[in-house]
C-alpha cells in the first residue's frame, strides 16, 4: 500500500517533475505536519538533515507544489504564510493567543456559493471560512 507521500511523488514524476530528496522531505515533511507550518519552520525542521539546503529551495518547492495543487498557501494578514498538505474541503480555526491553526470539516457550503451568485452577478470559484477563538491549551493557562 502506497503511503500519501509516494502517491503524491508519483504523481509529480508523472508531470515531469525532477524528485530530489529536498522535495522528497518537504513535501513529507508538510504531509505528516498538522500544524500549517511556516517556510522557516519547514527549514529549520529539515536544515539538520540537509545542512546545504537554503530558505530559498523551501520557498521555490513550496511554489512548486502549490502550482502543483498538492499545498494550500493559507495568508492571514501580516504574519507570514502558512502551509497545509491537505487539499481536500476543509476550513481552519485559529488561536488568538498563540497562532496555532487547527482543520475542521463542516458540510458544504453550496448553498452559500449560490445564493452569493445569484445577488451579485459572480461566478463562485473559491472559498474561505476561518473561525478564531483560544485553543484549549490558551484556555487552561
Amino acid at each position: 500500500m502506497a503511503t500519501r507521500v509516494e502517491h503524491a511523488l508519483e504523481q509529480l514524476k508523472t508531470n515531469g517533475v525532477r524528485i530530489t530528496p529536498q522535495r522528497h522531505a518537504i513535501l513529507a515533511y508538510l504531509m505528516d505536519s498538522m500544524s500549517h507550518p511556516t517556510a522557516d519552520e519547514i527549514y529549520r525542521a529539515l536544515e539538520p538533515k540537509f545542512p546545504s539546503m537554503s530558505v530559498a529551495t523551501v520557498y521555490n518547492n513550496l511554489k512548486m507544489l502549490i502550482e502543483a495543487g498538492m499545498v494550500h498557501e493559507l495568508t492571514y494578514g501580516d504574519n507570514s504564510s502558512r502551509f497545509d498538505a491537505n487539499v481536500s474541503d476543509h476550513f481552519h480555526v485559529i488561536c488568538q493567543k498563540c497562532g496555532k491553526i487547527e482543520d475542521f470539516s463542516y458540510p458544504s457550503l453550496e448553498d452559500v456559493e449560490h445564493t452569493a451568485e445569484k445577488s451579485t452577478g459572480f461566478q463562485i470559484q473559491g472559498l474561505r471560512m476561518e473561525l478564531y477563538g483560544i485553543c484549549s491549551s490558551c484556555k487552561n493557562k
